[in-house]
């Protein structure tokens, strides 16, 4: 096509499915700052005033899971007590049991059959990059991301007294031979508290937070909707139930990329479902940095317990010379998971940084460093 308009959404830390991502990436936090080697995999509902904690934890940790939940939900900004989701008021269930033996076996290097540590379950995982933008992810997501989190820095900050942390945010961008001409459409809905006049949180948006935030995207005539249904007022877990792991296309490319399916949040990097997903996701972006491709996408298959991959593609789209970047790959990358694990340094407790606004495209993250050519053959 030369020219089509593709869609993507972003969501807040505020948002219920957030919430619990938060929840569980801080559970999995605790568990790595005093123990590297604990399996964690946590699961998180939220409705109303309760929180419940479900799945299977190892580790040597001495976990407070009622504080480490109330501490997530303040961080966020829950903590007005007139709303029934509240740190300091809320209701915790926890249901938490330690990982399969059978599970651990194959995963563990010294019983696995492949005598190397194992993937912690079977499973496709993708990684993608784009030259559209400096970040080298697609510009539709990155923009809906900037915009939800302008959202929460005015709130954090003070700076707007009305907005409330449940907010969503949606970007459509023209592509013109393949490449992004302009935004055409963007959607912003804000959770507000009740007394904020709909037409002064509509001006907000179109003067103050769409231009600093979209930069050179924002158009002043751009197609905009901002809380279309009217009111706001009533959001989070108060209004509605969230889950771990239902926002897995806001947190990758929005659609942009293919998606295996697995979760991030609340496992640690044992489970390739996350670490595989952030290894592709850094080949892929060296394979377009280095020149070999304007876009590329990695996948990656796995058999539960054993080491090495059942498959490896690559794919430029006919953007690059897909042999040389198949070799490339090949040749200068190890998908073993402890070799992953070893390669980005991801025994730590860093993946609470990682929850909002996307898992990729954000600097700091062990994954979205560009190595040097010397440093990637390694």
């Amino acid at each position: 096509m030369s020219g089509y308009t593709f869609t993507s959404e972003s969501v807040s830390e505020g948002h219920p499915d957030k919430v619990c991502d938060y929840i569980s990436d801080s559970i999995l936090d605790a568990c790595l700052a005093q123990d590297r080697n604990s399996r964690v995999a946590c699961e998180t509902l939220c409705k109303s005033d309760t929180v419940v904690i479900a799945g299977e934890i190892t580790t040597r940790a001495t976990l407070d899971f009622d504080r480490i939940v109330r501490q997530a939900v303040k961080d966020i900004g829950y903590t007005d007590t007139g709303e029934p989701f509240c740190d300091t008021t809320l209701k915790l269930i926890s249901i938490i049991t330690q990982q399969s033996p059978q599970i651990s076996q194959g995963v563990t290097a010294a019983t696995s059959q492949s005598g190397d540590q194992g993937a912690g379950d079977q499973g496709i995982m993708f990684g993608y990059a784009t030259d559209e933008s400096p970040e080298l992810m697609p510009l539709p997501l990155l923009l809906a991301h900037k915009l939800t989190k302008g959202l929460a820095d005015d709130r954090k900050a003070g700076a707007v007294s009305w907005l409330r942390p449940d907010s969503k945010s949606q970007v459509s961008v023209l592509y013109e031979n393949n490449q992004p001409k302009e935004v055409t459409a963007v959607v912003v809905s804000t959770q507000h508290t009740p007394q904020a006049d709909q037409k002064k949180i509509a001006a907000y948006v179109r003067e103050a937070l769409g231009p600093r935030v979209l930069g050179q995207w924002w158009r002043p005539d751009v197609t905009l909707f901002v809380n279309p249904t009217g009111d706001f007022s009533h959001g989070g877990p108060s209004a509605d139930a969230g889950v771990t792991g239902r926002k897995i296309i806001v947190d990758s490319y929005g659609g942009a990329g293919r998606h295996g399916g697995g979760a991030f949040s609340g496992k640690d990097p044992s489970k390739v479902d996350r670490s595989s997903a952030y290894f592709c996701r850094y080949v892929a972006k060296q394979v377009v940095a280095g020149g070999l491709a304007r876009k590329a996408e990695i996948q990656v298959g796995y058999a539960i317990g054993m080491a090495k991959p059942v498959s490896v593609k690559v794919d430029t789209f006919g953007t690059g010379d897909e042999r040389a970047a198949a070799e490339f790959v090949m040749n200068a990358f190890d998908f073993r998971p402890r070799a992953i694990i070893e390669r980005l340094d991801l025994l730590r407790p860093i993946y609470r940084s990682t929850t909002n606004y996307g898992h990729f495209g954000r600097p700091g993250l062990p994954w979205e460093v560009v190595e040097k050519p010397a440093a990637v053959a390694r």
